[in-house]
């Protein structure tokens, strides 16, 4: 099974991650946001949106809003849950919140599919519990 991080990389799921997470709490997101919430510079994240528009991950529009494609808006979800999924698990772990987070920022790009559809779902009956 082929899984997202071998299409585009941990780089462009942050940004697409990114632009979800700013849409959900601000209502838009324009690259000065991307900015402020990856801590990057405006070069940085000209380039990276760029290139995400080339790529049709995403749109750019209505005076420099940016909007994600379908195809965007599928890859931004899916990392986003699994961000929230592992943080989740690792802090029912006993895993401080902070650790949690960080260390979920970093395995949501390169854990398989199947392991972490196993771990979800794993999770949830545990949770259930």
């Amino acid at each position: 099974m082929v899984t997202i991080r071998e299409h585009i990389g941990k780089s462009k799921e942050d940004y697409l991650e990114a632009i979800l997470v700013i849409r959900q709490e601000k209502g838009y997101c324009r690259s000065v946001d991307i900015c402020n919430h990856l801590n990057f510079t405006k070069p940085s994240v000209s380039r990276a949106v760029k290139t995400l528009e080339e790529e049709n991950y995403i749109e750019r529009r209505d005076g420099g809003f940016i909007y994600l494609t379908d195809k965007g808006q599928t890859v931004a979800e899916k990392i986003l849950e699994r961000h929230h999924t592992l943080t989740q698990f690792f802090e029912m772990l006993g895993v401080s919140p902070r650790t949690a987070e960080d260390d979920a920022c970093l395995i949501e790009h390169v854990i398989s599919d199947e392991t972490y559809d196993k771990l979800r779902a794993w999770y949830k009956k545990s949770a259930k519990k």
